[in-house]
């Protein structure tokens, strides 16, 4: 079977390669799962150079999170049943024709919502909604966000309206705007012209911003927490611009601004039953028609290469996805 490899950290579009490997067998508690498609995620870059906050053991297969057809299943495993289809996420070398996992982890999908939206229905989505639950902000508060017409800005987004709760959007480029506007998306600025910040006032006007999630970090990360309020919390949740977080003292001293980290991969071991709802709710919005997850571009698992320099790529308007 094919997988996608890499024998050293580096630039994914260096040193991403396929191998052919042996059909793996599944052992005691564990299913094997045919690939249909998986997306490519931000973390799954960082992994493959090797910034991430786990190192796997080299060669590696990449991929964290796939739909696919469950195909055998290992001793005392009695469900999910032969060639249903779900969602594995958390679990390390999706990217090959064939994989195992926990059986425990396989999430059953209904066939009502689409491939392009089952790939991804779970890391992301989760995370924004931990994310939402860890901001501990009501109904009528106020949020800000960079990057956010990526993946998870978007989704925080719709998911934090859908409470009531509201978001101001920030983005790079003028481009941005229409990108989210294009997904229903409004309350949002552009960073992209000196003196961006006095459009905040007019969309928010003048209400308190409580909390912001940084994506970028570097002098991005400094230009949100100017934005919050006294007492505020600027939330890390990642490092696109691959520079250390700039935060400036006299926010911290003065204006008594917190900052902390979000790492979603330690909290979805922490939440117990509350993750099962929140997987629940995104399902049922999947099922219903109300969450569609969108694909900008489908790659083979032969031009993994390709396909980690084309999610690189800003401007996207969706995930790129591998597929065998």
């Amino acid at each position: 079977m094919r997988s996608v490899v890499f024998e050293r950290f580096g630039a994914p579009s260096e040193v991403l390669g396929t191998a052919e490997r042996p059909i793996p067998q599944p052992g005691p508690g564990e299913i094997r799962v045919r690939l249909v498609l998986s997306p490519i995620h931000n973390h799954d870059l960082w992994t493959i150079r090797g910034t991430y906050g786990v190192k796997p053991a080299l060669p590696a297969t990449g991929g964290t999170e796939a739909l696919g057809i469950v195909d055998a299943l290992g001793e005392g495993v009695s469900g999910p049943a032969i060639g249903r289809r779900v969602v594995i996420t958390g679990v390390s070398g999706v990217w090959s024709e064939f994989f195992l996992a926990p059986a425990a982890r396989a999430i059953p999908i209904p066939d009502s919502i689409d491939d392009e939206t089952a790939c991804q229905l779970i890391a992301m989505p989760v995370s924004a909604l931990i994310l939402l639950h860890d901001l501990e902000v009501k109904a009528g508060d106020w949020i800000a966000q960079n990057a956010a017409n990526g993946a998870v800005g978007r989704l925080v987004a719709r998911l934090a309206a859908k409470r009531g709760v509201r978001v101001l959007s920030v983005v790079r480029r003028d481009a941005g705007l229409a990108e989210l506007s294009a997904a229903g998306i409004g309350d949002a600025v552009s960073s992209e012209h000196v003196g961006w910040q006095e459009r905040v006032q007019a969309i928010t006007g003048g209400a308190p911003i409580l909390r912001g999630v940084d994506s970028v970090g570097g002098e991005a990360a400094n230009q949100l927490a100017e934005l919050l309020a006294s007492g505020g919390r600027l939330v890390s949740f990642g490092a696109m611009s691959n520079r250390p977080l700039e935060i400036s003292s006299g926010l911290l001293i003065f204006r008594r601004i917190t900052v902390s980290g979000f790492w979603a991969a330690v909290r979805t071991g922490e939440l117990g039953p509350k993750l099962g709802e929140m997987i629940g709710e995104l399902i049922t919005m999947a099922a219903s028609g109300e969450l569609r997850l969108p694909v900008d571009g489908v790659f083979p698992l032969e031009k993994a290469a390709e396909a980690a320099a084309a999610s690189d790529r800003p401007g996207r308007g969706g995930k790129v996805v591998l597929k065998p």
